[in-house]
């Protein structure tokens, strides 16, 4: 089958940072569904997975890790997708990418097709909702309905990327007052047009701009990007008994010990830890890509593409990672039709 893969970790402007390649065409086992891939995402982490390092692949890692495709065979442990159904996912970082003609990925972390989107605007989901969904939910433990989230507040900082993009969307259906922070006239109106009721600065300090808006302290923070830059702010704004959650990993240790005071709850999320860890709890990513689908469905969610590329080469997918790489993204950018 066809796939763009790596052999040497290399700056995305070489043209060997990604190559075209054939290897043999995977079959399903176990839990597993094999999909044929119709549209991908590229994320932050593949540009981290294929930064520049010594290491040497004697086999094409593939890369990509947001896919849309249609179910082409089942393993024999399969029991909630057949072949023929059309699926969006996000995977595995432990195993081989989408970035292929086919793929291979453990039902349980599957979810439907939303059917009112195409594959493209579908492949730009997976990942950033579930990130957003398990911060949300999962890890700063906020009610998804409550009369109560009325008179909570969230902080998102950096609420126009891929992430926030859904977070806003997702924060905002929940109840709670949502503060998005973004720096250009093109990223607050974004972040506007998916939830967000205030937005400030996050090259300012946060603690003045949130008095101006009428708030002393948020209850919940989810921080996206520069936790270590952030640090001191959000241990400023953070509501006695608040919680932040944060995705981006820092050089250095954070000071915990800043939270004492507040009782405040420091959470990390990644996306992966489910598929990675074979948590008992994996199937849980099946069923948020299923309530994500039913809230695409009924228009309480929209898919957040803003750019799409085809076909799925190595040419284009540089090009993604280059997009990906200046840090100015707003939305997602999807390669699609292998």
């Amino acid at each position: 089958m066809k796939a763009v893969g790596l052999y040497r970790y290399l700056p995305i402007d070489h043209p060997e940072s990604l190559v075209d390649v054939e290897v043999e065409t995977p079959r399903a086992t176990g839990h597993d569904l094999l999909v044929r891939v119709q549209a991908v995402s590229v994320n932050p982490v593949d540009t981290k997975v294929r930064a520049p390092k010594d290491e040497v692949e004697n086999e094409p890692k593939i890369l990509g890790y947001d896919v849309a495709g249609i179910v082409e065979s089942v393993g024999p442990d399969v029991t909630l997708f057949q072949p023929g159904d059309e699926v969006y996912y996000a995977g595995s970082i432990t195993r081989q990418g989408g970035n292929s003609e086919f793929h291979l990925v453990d039902e349980r972390i599957v979810g439907k097709k939303p059917g009112n989107l195409s594959f493209a605007e579908a492949a730009a989901l997976p990942l950033t909702t579930l990130t957003a969904w398990e911060a949300l939910f999962d890890r700063l433990e906020i009610p998804i309905e409550s009369p109560e989230n009325k008179d909570k507040s969230i902080l998102i900082i950096s609420a126009a990327g891929g992430v926030g993009s859904i977070a806003t969307q997702l924060a905002k259906k929940a109840g709670l007052n949502v503060i998005g922070t973004a720096s250009r006239t093109e990223t607050s109106d974004w972040a506007k047009r998916h939830g967000a009721d205030h937005i400030i600065n996050h090259y300012e300090p946060l603690a003045p701009q949130l008095k101006e808006i009428g708030f002393e302290t948020v209850d919940y923070i989810f921080c996206l990007n520069a936790t270590d830059k952030h640090w001191d702010g959000m241990v400023e704004v953070i509501a006695p008994q608040g919680k932040i959650c944060g995705i981006a990993e820092t050089k250095d240790p954070l000071p915990l010990s800043d939270l004492q005071q507040k009782s405040a709850t420091f959470v990390w999320e990644f996306m992966f830890t489910r598929a990675m860890f074979q948590t008992s709890d994996i199937i849980e990513q099946h069923h948020i890509l299923t309530n994500v689908s039913q809230l695409v469905e009924t228009g309480s969610v929209v898919s957040t593409l803003t750019e799409t590329l085809s076909p799925i080469n190595a040419s284009n997918l540089r090009i993604a990672h280059q997009k990906v790489e200046a840090g100015d993204m707003i939305g997602k950018i999807v390669v699609a039709d292998m």
